[in-house]
């Protein structure tokens, strides 16, 4: 069984960041890596964002990011010059996605904002990467940072709480491969 932390995270006063961790539960509680968490991730991801228009946000290693979608037949979009914008990949894409991207940091944004292109985001995440976040994530029901490598997704969001993600990724989790819970 893995452990599914939930937790919220102390990022300064103007953020409210939660943290998720998908660990094993031993003394060293190493991140989960590999076809189990890819699994477990494109699960959450989706779950997350609920009925509203989601993406996922690459800003390095676009070539790659580019290349690998062409070949899938992944849609996505160039957004100013070191953006790639996936919006809402199917279950199996999804999957595909996060196992060749899993050792890269990239974003994902969900809310009414994630349906059409957002210039002022999409530049300042082309110029700085997931601290672009900080000020567009109040416009988002989230915004993201995935660092899958480490087990990591941490959400922003003034909207989500803690308790609320543990409902939401309860529901699409099997109970008997993953516990989730807010650490004491």
């Amino acid at each position: 069984m893995n452990l599914l932390d939930v937790e919220p995270l102390d990022l300064g006063p103007d953020v409210k960041a939660i943290s998720i961790e998908l660990v094993d539960p031993g003394i060293d509680r190493e991140p989960i890596r590999g076809e189990e968490a890819v699994k477990t991730w494109s699960r959450i991801l989706p779950a997350l964002a609920g009925k509203e228009p989601w993406v996922l946000d690459f800003y390095s290693h676009l070539d790659r990011v580019r290349d690998f979608c062409t070949a899938h037949s992944i849609k996505f979009r160039e957004a100013e010059t070191r953006c790639i914008v996936i919006p809402a990949p199917e279950p199996a894409q999804l999957e595909e996605l996060l196992a060749r991207f899993e050792a890269e940091t990239f974003g994902a944004r969900a809310g009414a904002l994630a349906a059409a292109a957002d210039p002022t985001l999409e530049k300042e995440l082309s110029r700085q990467g997931a601290d672009a976040y900080h000020h567009a994530f109040p416009n988002y029901l989230f915004c993201a940072i995935c660092d899958f490598e480490n087990g990591s997704l941490v959400v922003l969001s003034n909207t989500l709480w803690a308790n609320q993600i543990i409902r939401l990724v309860k529901a699409v989790l099997d109970s008997a491969t993953v516990e989730v819970r807010l650490p004491a």
